[in-house]
């Protein structure tokens, strides 16, 4: 398999749920032990990339949106077994290309450790201002 072979699509109908779950429920420092419920609510209400090599699963990736003033990536994923071939970054740029993300006011995310990924593929940079941002803490 080559990261052109490929493909990245927002159809939901082709989420391998099961697969997403147990993925960021026990993979993902992030989302460890996040319930199934909470999976598939959170992939309901956003616009959520799936990354295949066939029918096979291999990544995903969610944006929390209102396709008009914001954008919030998250739950960015490709399978270890799938790492170092670039799938990262087609999905980032593919991300960040999709029609209806264009033109945000706001497109933010967080992340511990992929800073130049997101950086270089995605064109995304640190706050600006963050002595503007506020954030309510997490519950439970």
């Amino acid at each position: 398999m080559t990261a052109s072979m490929i493909d990245i699509s927002t159809d939901r109908s082709r989420l391998d749920i099961a697969y997403i779950h147990r993925y960021l429920s026990e993979e993902c420092y992030w989302s460890i032990g996040r319930s199934r419920e909470i999976v598939e609510k959170s992939i309901a209400n956003s616009l959520c990339f799936g990354v295949y090599d066939g029918d096979r699963q291999m990544g995903f990736a969610r944006v929390v949106t209102d396709c008009a003033t914001f954008a919030w990536l998250c739950d960015v994923f490709i399978d270890a077994a799938y790492r170092g071939q670039g799938l990262g970054k087609q999905l980032v740029e593919r991300i960040v290309a999709h029609p209806e993300l264009q033109g945000m006011r706001n497109f933010i995310l967080a992340t511990r450790d992929a800073h130049e990924l997101y950086r270089q593929y995605g064109g995304f940079e640190a706050l600006a201002a963050p002595e503007r941002w506020m954030a309510r803490p997490r519950v439970g």
